[in-house]
């Protein structure tokens, strides 16, 4: 593989859930014990907003449990953005930090980040590393139980799209890592690059086919946790 060559690399649960985190979607998954409509909306927010603020808290906590660490996937990945010479960004669904946490610097978080938040009044984001609640008041424009955790919830637009897809028109190398390839708009990418009906390699990397397989070159079945490690090590190594 050229490593000049543009490189775009897409992650989802698939990656996180080799970590500990429990996913949404799956059975027994997070959306099996919560309504979404009862956490990942805006109407939820300003109808119940402590209980959609200790939803996020709860999954906040999670990523400071001592099982919950970056596994192979993420560092190997961090190798190989700092061994890549071309251009290379990391798109992830996810709203943990493990991909920050296992060296990547090249990131867009297209669902936000649990550990940020921002003002619905004022917009003023900052970093978030306690609890929230409608008790805390915005430092800038001083109301209380405006801010609000900075995930993307159902019914709003996901972050630098605009962005995403200039990376998506000038890449040479697309890797999507486990994800459905069913939400939407990140499940479409894969079909962005192949009707710009020019030469991009394409590679999956899941633990089993999904209904975008076909579209891609290769699909390499297995935990990414060892699937990305040898990947990775075969483009260092050569």
């Amino acid at each position: 593989m050229d490593v000049k060559k543009n490189i775009f690399i897409l992650t989802g649960a698939g990656i996180s859930k080799e970590s500990g985190i429990q996913t949404f979607r799956e059975k027994d998954g997070l959306w099996d014990n919560h309504r979404i409509e009862d956490v990942c909306t805006v109407d939820a927010f300003l109808r119940n907003p402590d209980y959609v603020n200790n939803f996020y808290n709860q999954r906040r906590k999670t990523l400071t449990e001592a099982k919950i660490k970056p596994n192979s996937a993420h560092k190997n990945l961090a190798i190989l953005e700092n061994y890549w010479k071309g251009e290379f960004i990391l798109v992830t669904q996810n709203i943990d930090n493990l991909h920050e946490q296992g060296g990547s610097k090249k990131i867009i978080h297209m669902h936000g980040s649990l550990d940020k938040a921002y003002c619905m009044n004022c917009l003023n984001k900052i970093n978030l590393d306690f609890d929230l609640s409608t008790n805390y008041q915005c430092e800038k424009c001083k109301k209380k139980g405006e801010v609000r955790v900075d995930v993307v919830w159902f019914g709003e637009q996901p972050k630098n799209l605009d962005l995403i897809y200039k990376y998506l028109e000038r890449t040479d190398i697309f890797i999507s890592i486990g994800t459905s390839n069913n939400v939407y708009p990140a499940a479409g990418f894969i079909d962005f690059i192949c009707n710009q009906q020019r030469r991009v390699e394409l590679i999956e990397f899941n633990i089993e086919k999904t209904n975008k397989s076909s579209l891609f070159e290769k699909s390499i079945i297995g935990p990414a946790s060892v699937t990305i490690e040898k990947f990775v090590r075969e483009i260092v190594r050569d």
